[in-house]
């Protein structure tokens, strides 16, 4: 995107790989274990087999168990391979390379209370369009269930519920629990205490002041 000549925005709430572009890291290079991501997938659909997954990760990796949703099981699963594979650390695999240009770093925040409300409201509004209708056809369409993009936060829920074991109120009400505890999650990705990053409180700021500090740098990128 530099080399054309165009300003590059990247806009995500992946933590793992917003830093690691910023930052410039190398992700490791191990290729997939499929016999081991088998085996830890046949441990984690067992009742109570994600908790032992995740106490493995925080054994032999606090760091990288701080930084991952317990509840992600490809990143737990990933993580405990990469560290096999290289005996060392997955949050310590890799090396670092800062990229060679500039970068401002734009965060939005607002009071938990509000956060929350924001995410309840969200679930609800893509549920009255038509969420679970469009989940009922990717099944009909013989995707399976446990593609990766399946896994997305409200999938599983809207599956199990397709599937008769649970009503709609409760699978509503998992999404949002689960979407809530996302949000938490990524300020440990995203620090407010970060000084790289410019924060803009949304029930206060508006966007035009934020298109300001966007247009101030780039006034002082040229």
């Amino acid at each position: 995107i530099d080399r054309r000549g165009k300003f590059p925005f990247l806009v995500g709430g992946s933590g793992q790989y917003v830093w690691s572009l910023l930052r410039g890291f190398h992700l490791p290079q191990v290729p997939p274990n499929e016999a081991l991501r088998s085996e830890l997938g046949a441990i984690a659909e067992k009742e109570g087999g994600i908790d032992w997954l995740f106490a493995q990760l925080q054994e032999a990796d606090p760091v990288a168990a701080t930084r991952i949703d317990p509840r992600n099981v490809r990143r737990v699963i990933r993580a405990i391979e990469v560290t096999r594979a290289t005996g060392v650390p997955f949050s310590q695999v890799g090396k670092v390379e800062p990229p060679a240009y500039r970068t401002l770093i734009i965060g939005l925040t607002a009071p938990r209370e509000e956060l929350y409300r924001r995410v309840d409201e969200r679930v609800d509004k893509m549920l009255e369009a038509g969420w679970l209708d469009e989940v009922k056809r990717l099944l009909e369409m013989g995707y399976d269930p446990k593609l990766p993009a399946l896994s997305s936060l409200g999938y599983e829920e809207l599956i199990a519920h397709l599937r008769g074991e649970s009503d709609l109120a409760s699978a509503t009400a998992k999404i949002k629990q689960r979407t809530r505890r996302y949000a938490a999650h990524q300020y440990t990705w995203f620090r407010l205490s970060d000084e790289r990053i410019t924060w803009f409180d949304i029930t206060k700021v508006k966007g035009p002041e934020i298109a300001e500090a966007v247009a101030t740098f780039l006034g002082q990128a040229c």
